[in-house]
């Protein structure tokens, strides 16, 4: 095999020795390139820092046009979302806000976004379900869940399956109204029995601060049951009924109205404080990317330097051999 190959080497120097100048054309041969020399050993690794460089410029593009769209939408639902809060409060006002009221049929509704990278707010909103299905499931109690949201549902479905009884999404696909969000509230109310209706949401505070909050809407029937037990809902007999309406059709009315209106300022506050928690996220991604810039652009220039001096270091050491 060492004679073959050596023959086969042979061979390919043969044309060469039979040139005018054999040495002169062997050195060439076997001197690479600029093209070689430029994908050799050295420059890989300047090459591959070159690439990642690349992409991390390139992801800081992506995460400061999110933020820009972020703190677009943010300042267009900021404003609707505080003016929703003048709906629900003349209900909590009236028929108060009970989470501690024992009923037999409780329904979680979640409410999350669709889309993610946006924080924690999703992770949030489905921990206090959890621990308010934990708080409210019982021997002789039921606890099911509405969920609102692709990443609600994505989390809860994992273990809870057999517990949702209605699953809706895609809720700012379009722009949100309170005629949208009245006709999903009109949906829950026909598709699933309940006592009381817990509304979990992430109320906003700030660009960088939402509070989890949660809301309790009673069934008609529970209302009248307190109203008769007292407290505060037992003012409800001061007031007085104008109409042919009785007492529980009014109390429908208001438990219908009163939970469309809860819903809108819940889609609307979780909705801003998505988008505060997108824009905040979005702005710490693009300064992380601008200190990995960073380091990787030293790693660059340190490579490059190293593989300059080495071959400097190279060619002064062939012109000392070959003056010596």
């Amino acid at each position: 095999m060492a004679m073959a190959a050596l023959r086969k080497e042979g061979r390919r120097f043969a044309p060469l020795v039979s040139s005018p100048n054999p040495i002169n054309a062997i050195r060439s041969t076997l001197a690479p390139t600029e093209e070689q020399v430029g994908l050799g050993v050295r420059s890989i690794s300047t090459q591959v820092v070159r690439n990642r460089m690349k992409s991390v410029r390139n992801i800081q593009k992506i995460t400061k046009a999110m933020k820009m769209v972020a703190a677009s939408k943010l300042r267009a639902i900021q404003v609707r979302a505080e003016n929703s809060r003048g709906l629900w409060q003349p209900f909590t006002a009236l028929l108060g806000d009970t989470p501690s009221v024992n009923v037999k049929k409780n329904v979680i509704v979640t409410i999350s976004s669709d889309k993610g990278l946006c924080g924690g707010i999703n992770s949030t909103s489905v921990k206090i379900s959890r621990a308010l299905h934990k708080i409210n499931s019982g021997p002789d109690t039921q606890c099911k869940y509405v969920v609102l949201g692709e990443k609600g549902k994505a989390q809860l479905i994992r273990d809870s399956k057999k517990d949702i009884e209605l699953i809706m999404t895609e809720l700012q696909k379009n722009f949100l109204n309170y005629t949208q969000v009245s006709v999903l509230a009109d949906d829950i109310l026909k598709n699933v029995e309940f006592d009381a209706l817990r509304i979990v949401f992430n109320k906003f505070q700030s660009v960088v601060s939402f509070l989890p909050t949660t809301a309790t809407v009673l069934s008609p029937e529970i209302v009248e049951r307190e109203s008769e037990a007292g407290g505060k809902i037992g003012d409800l007999d001061s007031y007085e009924i104008e109409g042919g309406e009785t007492k529980s059709e009014v109390l429908q009315n208001l438990a219908e109205f009163q939970f469309s209106c809860v819903m809108f300022n819940a889609v609307l506050e979780n909705a801003c404080s998505e988008q505060g928690a997108r824009m905040s996220a979005m702005d710490s991604s693009s300064r992380n990317a601008g200190d990995m810039l960073d380091r990787l652009t030293l790693t660059y220039n340190r490579t490059r330097q190293a593989s300059i001096t080495t071959e400097l270091i190279e060619i002064i050491s062939g012109a000392s051999a070959l003056e010596g």
